[in-house]
Parts: structure tokens; sequence; C-alpha cells
């Protein structure tokens, strides 16, 4: 947003950095509330005043293309899978954005859609240089990467009218949500540089994956097949990868606190975190994740059951220091249901995360959206409720587009991201209040956040491009 000064007030302009130094500093608790596979378009491109859906209209930045660069004729069916497109969604649409939920599609906010890919090599060919032209004929899922919703009826619509949206953030690396949980803990790309030839990636000099032999190369008449793997060729973890450590999607072999080695889980990273930071400054944190002791207990609920807990959504499990039996373990990686009982009783710590459970946490494929936006929705409430609020800043945010199109190029940083533009809401006493902030922000400036608040070594990944979130404080 431009503001205009008039020269009595010239003096004032450079006030906003001086005051909002201020008032992070008057910020005891910050709680990172992290749900799944939205982009900013998809649930907020229909927002009032922000930089949305009317705009890539307005701008013609929608067309989507081939993998040769010729426009589509139509985007390409809803694929279930292979070759079977799905019968929710009319076949031969426009090449253009649509509404998930009006006509011909009239699927609500709480209705299911099928997932629709969402991995490190895809994301950077679906945004092509910036242009983000390539997301239907890439995606596994066609035409639906084109999909977006009128989110008005969404309670976190609601608080966002109220609080603060950054409508210029951006997911923190390329690709899905394993990579970006990593980052949201590390600002880093873990390592397996012992991974077999066979989990790694096979790209072209470009860094595009080459296609499988047979594999469709018209997006109208099948989705392509990538030779695709979880590891770089020169073995940085990118794609989804197990840990080491339980709960992990590798069952036990011997000791049941540990994944089987034999299946190649990813090894236990060293890397410093945020958490390491914040404990080296005895600032205190938690780590809250929905189902966490269900899922040690009960291995029906991983990738399953009524929980659906997803192991790869745990970065701090996949590091050494937070193994089995460790202290810091014990203390930072805790149960979601403690996190409610700490709400009600002003035990938050310094700095909080919370995962919600797969049932819960908006996941294309297995859960719907209004779901787990009435949860966080509902969580958020409480919070504001409880005696620690007065002092607190939450941000909920999304830690990937889920392969879900938006129409802003993502800005140019490093071999890793940003990559495609998410939703973030800034909810405290001190955020603005009906504010759009368009200030340039990535995953990685919620650690620039945490970092500043409480004075804190910076972490070598964090972008110094990416704002640090004082940009939606008070004046």
């Amino acid at each position: 947003m431009k503001i205009f000064l008039i020269p009595a007030l010239l003096a004032s302009a450079f006030a906003p950095a001086t005051v909002a130094a201020s008032s992070i500093e008057k910020i005891q608790n910050i709680v990172v509330i992290y749900g799944e596979n939205r982009s900013f378009d998809n649930l907020y491109g229909m927002f009032p005043g922000a930089n949305g859906i009317g705009r890539a209209f307005a701008e013609q930045r929608y067309t989507q293309v081939d993998m040769q660069g010729k426009p589509l004729t139509q985007l390409p069916p809803t694929w279930d899978k292979p070759g079977v497109a799905n019968k929710d969604f009319p076949q031969g649409m426009p090449n253009m954005p649509f509404s998930i939920d009006a006509a011909p599609v009239n699927q609500g906010l709480d209705k299911k859609t099928v997932d629709l890919v969402h991995r490190f090599y895809q994301n950077q060919m679906q945004i092509n240089g910036g242009k983000n032209d390539r997301f239907a004929a890439i995606s596994d899922a066609g035409g639906l990467s084109m999909g977006h919703y009128n989110g008005a009826s969404l309670p976190m619509w609601k608080i966002a009218q109220e609080y603060t949206l950054a409508d210029n953030f951006f997911m923190g690396a390329f690709g899905g949500s394993f990579l970006n949980h990593i980052w949201l803990a590390c600002a880093c790309t873990p390592v397996f540089k012992d991974a077999p030839d066979s989990m790694r990636a096979k790209i072209d000099a470009q860094g595009n994956l080459l296609l499988k032999a047979g594999s469709p190369t018209d997006p109208l008449t099948g989705a392509p097949q990538f030779q695709d793997g979880s590891v770089t060729p020169d073995g940085f973890g990118v794609n989804t990868l197990q840990s080491s450590y339980q709960p992990s999607g590798i069952p036990s072999a011997n000791d049941p606190a540990l994944a089987d080695s034999s299946k190649h889980p990813l090894p236990p990273q060293t890397q410093t975190t945020i958490g390491d930071t914040l404990s080296q400054k005895t600032i205190s944190w938690k780590w809250y994740a929905g189902g966490w002791n269900q899922a040690l207990a009960d291995r029906s609920q991983i990738y399953g059951g009524k929980i659906n807990f997803q192991p790869h959504h745990q970065p701090f499990n996949y590091f050494s220091r937070f193994a089995p039996g460790t202290k810091d373990r014990a203390e930072h990686l805790k149960d979601g249901a403690e996190l409610f009982d700490d709400i009600e009783h002003g035990r938050l710590p310094q700095v909080t995360f919370y995962k919600p459970q797969g049932e819960l946490n908006e996941h294309p494929g297995y859960t719907d959206v209004m779901s787990g936006d009435e949860h966080i929705a509902n969580l958020v409430k409480k919070l504001q409720a409880s005696p620690q609020w007065k002092n607190m800043l939450i941000i909920v945010t999304y830690d990937e587009n889920g392969g879900f199109w938006d129409h802003v190029a993502p800005p140019k940083a490093d071999r890793w991201g940003p990559g495609n533009r998410i939703p973030a809401i800034i909810i405290s006493p001190y955020a603005k209040r009906g504010y759009i902030d368009s200030t340039p922000y990535d995953t990685t400036s919620i650690l620039k956040l945490i970092t500043k608040r409480f004075k804190l070594a910076p972490l070598p990944g964090v972008r110094e491009t990416a704002g640090d979130l004082t940009g939606a404080l008070q004046n």
C-alpha cells in the first residue's frame, strides 16, 4: 500500500521502524500455526483490497501453456489417476482460473478434492521463471491446479479482516511439506549424501525432470510422468523422506524408538535449528503436534486412522539433538492436547509452534478446507481468551501452495526457494487492524521475527531479502 506524506509530516516518515521495534519488545509470546497446502490465490484471491485474482485478470497473468510454451486451448481434465478424469469437474473448461465452489463445479469448502503434485522440481517447472504458466501442464491433477474458492465464509477470513493479512508472503522452499517444514525449523535443506541412486531425481542440464518412457506429452490427454526422486543428484533431501526416529513412516526393525535403517530413512541431521538458538538464550519453546502421542502408541494412525498423522510434518524429529531419550526431545516436542491445556492455564512458552493433525490441516486429497479452518479459528479464539493474550503475536500460515496456481512471481533468492505465494495472517493486540501488508516475506521471515524479538544468533539460511513481519505491527 502506498502512503503519501505532506511536507509537515516528512519528519515522521522514519517513525514506523522505531515504533515497530518498540512494539515488538512488548510481545512476550509468539505462536506459529502451520496449516497445509494452499496458495494465496486459492483461498484469499477474492479478499477485498488484496493482490488477488482480479489483478491477475487485469494484467492477463493466468494463461497456461504446454511444455513447449504453447498456450493450451482449454484446461486439462482434473485427473483422478493417470488417464482417468474426475467426474466432479467438467472437462473442456476455459484456460483461466475458475471457482471450485461456484458453477459449474459447485464443490464447497467442506468437500475434499483430489490431491495435486507439490514437489521440488515440479514446482520450479510450474513457476517457469516467474511466469507461473505451467501449473496445469505439469500437475498430476491437471486443471484443478487453477481452481480457487471464495473464502468469505471461512472463519479465518473474518479474522484476517480484523487484523493483518500479508499478501506478499511466499513459501520458504520449492515443493512440498517435508522440505518446507524443515525450512521453518532451520532455514536449511537436509543432507543425504549416501542416498541410493534409486532415490535420486533424474534431471537435464536446465534442472528440469526427465520424463519417463511412454509419458504423455500433451497435458490435455494425460499428466506427465517424471523420473523423480526424494533426493537431488548431489545428495540433498527435497521431497518426502522419513525420519530415523519414531514416529516415522518407516516401521521399526529392532529398536522400537527407531525406523528400520535398511529402508533408507533420512540420516539424523545436525544443522542449527531455531530451537537450538532459542535454547542457547534460555528462551522457552515447544513444538506441539496434533496426534503425536497417538502416533507413537498406534502405527495405524500414521498416514491413516482417524487422525491421519503425517510424520513428515514433524521437522525437529529429523534432528539428532531431539533423538528419542534426549532431554531436548522430552522438553520441546509435545502432543497437541497439551497446547490447549497450556493455553487455558497461561503456561505457553515464549515461542510456540503448532501443527494440526492430518484430518484438521486443510490438505487436499485427505481433508477439506473448512474443517481445518474452523479448527484454527477456534484455537485463535482460545488464545485470545488466554491470560497471555495481551502480549501475544499469532502467525497463521501454510507450509506450501499444495500444487495450486498463484499469479504472483516468487522473488528469486537461492537454489531452494522461495516458492509460490501462500496466505499469512498476523493476529495480535499490536497488529495493524484491517490491514493488508504487502511487504515481501517468506517462511524465513518467521525465524527473522523470532530472532529479532529474542535477540538470537541469526540462522545462516534466513534470507536478507525477506522482511521480519514488523511491517504488520501498529505504528
